[in-house]
């Protein structure tokens, strides 16, 4: 185990991941734990949550799993209060909570653009609400948000809500780490390009008619590099972040795209 997190206390948004894999969610909770911090590992779906504390705790490090849904700001803020009684404090932020929704602005409804906004967006807002004040009374923090290369560039796919939603959580970063900065606390984030993760497999492949290797041979082939990115790579960023390796650096918003948003026209 290195110790670039040592015994620092990190609530992972958005931790656990559906399938017997690994997602960003529970890869960047996993790496922390690897790095000395303790995890407050939250999602809204509880087994998630729980499997995700359980690979921490194989990791030799204390976990906590709790059941919130981002877009409501009393969950959150339930969640924040749980790991401070049980932590005493929160170092870290980590924000992967993000959902997508198919279609255009004609093509998706009300329901699906406010669904989308709520939790990509005003669950980052929530988050922010929440934990800030923890971290100004202990002295500072890192905030780390997961954002998306579809918040700077089209991507291929129609997933409006998803577009405008990941690009209001970059701002969202600057503004918060320029207003905060004061504080001692740092807010970046991270904007992950093709990845090969379980979500492209529900989200992504219809587009390629449910043919994986189609659908990993095209994204694949638009990045500079020749192939997707893997969940460790965003979990490495995150770490970087949340770490003192970073002390002096707020307000980015870091591409970890193989190089893809320089090709991309946008």
């Amino acid at each position: 185990m290195a110790e670039r997190l040592k015994d620092k206390v990190a609530l992972v948004l958005g931790a656990g991941c559906l399938t017997e894999g690994w997602g960003n969610g529970n890869a960047t909770a996993v790496a922390f734990a690897r790095e000395g911090a303790d995890i407050i590992a939250v999602d809204i779906n509880e087994d998630a949550a729980a499997n995700t504390a359980e690979l921490v705790e194989r990791e030799g490090r204390r976990a906590l799993h709790l059941v919130a849904d981002v877009a409501s700001l009393e969950q959150v803020q339930r969640a924040v209060n749980i790991a401070v009684e049980t932590f005493g404090r929160i170092d870290i932020l980590h924000n992967n909570a993000g959902i997508n929704a198919r279609g255009g602005p004609v093509e998706l409804d009300e329901e699906g653009w406010d669904r989308v906004m709520d939790v990509n967006a005003k669950g980052a807002y929530s988050a922010c609400k929440a934990v800030i004040p923890v971290m100004q009374r202990q002295g500072g923090g890192a905030i780390v948000h997961v954002s998306s290369i579809a918040s700077v560039a089209w991507t291929g796919h129609p997933f409006i809500a998803y577009h405008a939603s990941k690009a209001a959580l970059n701002h969202l970063t600057r503004a918060v780490a320029v207003q905060h900065a004061a504080d001692n606390i740092r807010c970046n984030c991270i904007m992950p390009g093709l990845i090969d993760s379980p979500r492209i497999y529900t989200s992504i492949l219809p587009f390629y008619d449910g043919d994986v290797e189609k659908m990993r041979s095209a994204r694949s082939v638009s990045v500079p590099m020749r192939r997707m990115g893997d969940v460790w790579d965003i979990a490495h960023a995150a770490i970087f972040f949340a770490s003192d390796e970073s002390k002096y650096i707020t307000g980015a918003v870091l591409p970890v795209d193989g190089g893809i948003t320089c090709a991309i026209p946008h």
